[in-house]
């Protein structure tokens, strides 16, 4: 490389190995995505101890339960502006100090009321952290390996569902529902302090903001050492995008509007089914005739399912994404219905959870890579965010729609099968966005193809 060469920074990142520093950049990324899943998923976990500490009836948890959620979608719909204006590094170092703080403080709620409060603001710094991090872990993979990479770091994601439900089990009986919350703040604390000394900035942002070339330069050479002699640095986007258009110019743009809508509505109506059953199988399992413990411990098999969104993502690199996140979710409307006929034996309840689990979270945790894809740089940070934020107010529906259910009288065969018709509409929406940008996967393709004749290439000589 010459001292006057010019280097496209994606260009340079899909011709190089995934180096340490992209590991640690995804370890980051991954621990984030992981302490979010578990901070918001230890509210439903605690529930059962809530009733019977406080003496309140289940439709009156369904204000605490969805306080976070509000404070999801707030905390999503502003951070994704803001990271694509000020950086992701910013926002997300903030966003995990907020989250950390508002849990610990939960853990001295005295009331449901403060413990509302407390839980919207740990909501805040969830919903900003995560949309950040997918953007963040997007722009640091080569295209060809994207969808793969993105989707395993946000199975942390179910993971920290999943491990906080495991924890719960123990801890509860040991240490009170209250030692729960306090891990969930203490953790975060120290990953701040890691995030600090070794998370970086979006090159692609970077060089989108025009920032110094000795900055960009720094970065890229910690992957690798080619970068040494560049003197100027671009951004070749193959997504197109309106001249002076930024942030949530770019996501309701004519070119952009319509997938928007329908990433919106899917994630929605995913989060519909997430919520609806994070929050409430504990519960509606108890009501079935299970023990508290072995009720949460099959509970917790539902999010544990999200680590089959890395063979999603191996697929999604491969063929048409919608349309295999659209099987995804029709999957798993049938496997939804599926508990709901399996009340009264324990095998085959275990069974099917694990099942409607890794169905239902491979396909949800497949979206944000989605959504990632279908933006450019200008505003992949709002697109994101913007798709998590409007989907989390489909968590509070599913929050509130079980606790309607309930107060209805609903059989438990019968709450599942009406839990199981988003993952239907969530289908349909995706199949349109197929419909009205045929574009993008092939335009994915064609950006991946320079990549792979290079390597096959290098492999001829």
């Amino acid at each position: 490389m010459s001292s006057n060469d010019a280097v496209d920074v994606q260009s340079f990142i899909d011709h190089q190995p995934f180096s340490g520093f992209q590991w640690v950049i995804f370890a980051l990324c991954f621990l984030i995505v992981l302490l979010d899943g578990f901070d918001t998923a230890a509210i439903g976990y605690i529930a059962p101890s809530l009733i019977q500490e406080w003496g309140v009836t289940k439709p009156a948890l369904a204000p605490v339960l969805s306080a976070a959620l509000f404070g999801l979608a707030g905390g999503a719909l502003a951070s994704g502006p803001l990271a694509d204006r000020f950086g992701r590094r910013m926002v997300l170092n903030t966003s995990v100090l907020v989250f950390a703080a508002a849990c610990l403080a939960s853990s001295f709620a005295a009331d449901l009321q403060g413990l509302t409060v407390l839980r919207f603001a740990t909501g805040l710094g969830l919903g900003a952290a995560m949309p950040n991090a997918v953007t963040l872990i997007s722009e640091y993979s080569p295209s060809k390996r994207r969808a793969l990479i993105t989707n395993a770091m946000f199975s942390g994601f179910p993971l920290g569902a999943a491990l906080g439900g495991f924890l719960a089990a123990w801890m509860i009986p040991h240490f009170g529902w209250r030692s729960v919350l306090v891990l969930g703040g203490v953790a975060p604390v120290i990953l701040v302090v890691l995030m600090l000394l070794a998370l970086p900035e979006s090159v692609r942002y970077m060089v989108a903001k025009g920032l110094p070339a000795d900055r960009i330069r720094a970065v890229l050479g910690r992957i690798s050492a080619a970068a040494s002699g560049a003197r100027a640095f671009t951004l070749t986007e193959t997504k197109s995008v309106a001249a002076g258009k930024r942030g949530l110019g770019v996501v309701l743009s004519r070119s952009y509007a319509v997938g928007s809508l329908m990433l919106w509505l899917a994630y929605f109506m995913g989060l519909v089914i997430f919520y609806a059953l994070i929050n409430w199988m504990p519960i509606l399992f108890k009501d079935a005739g299970l023990d508290p413990k072995t009720a949460t411990l099959v509970a917790a098999l539902f999010p544990l399912g999200g680590c089959g969104a890395i063979f999603f993502g191996w697929l999604m690199d491969r063929f048409n994404a919608n349309r295999i996140i659209a099987v995804g979710y029709a999957l798993t409307a049938v496997a939804i219905y599926a508990i709901g006929q399996a009340a009264g034996n324990v095998g085959a309840l275990v069974v099917v959870v694990f099942v409607a689990g890794t169905l239902m979270n491979t396909a949800q945790v497949s979206m944000p890579a989605l959504a990632a894809a279908f933006y450019p740089t200008q505003g992949r940070a709002t697109g994101v965010a913007w798709m998590l934020g409007i989907g989390r107010f489909g968590g509070i529906a599913g929050s509130f729609l079980v606790a309607e259910l309930t107060r209805q009288k609903l059989g438990f065969s019968e709450v599942f099968m009406v839990v199981a018709i988003p993952g239907l509409l969530a289908t349909v929406a995706l199949l349109v966005k197929q419909f009205s940008h045929p574009e993008t996967a092939t335009a994915q393709r064609s950006a991946d193809a320079p990549a792979r004749l290079d390597e096959e290439m290098q492999g001829a000589h």
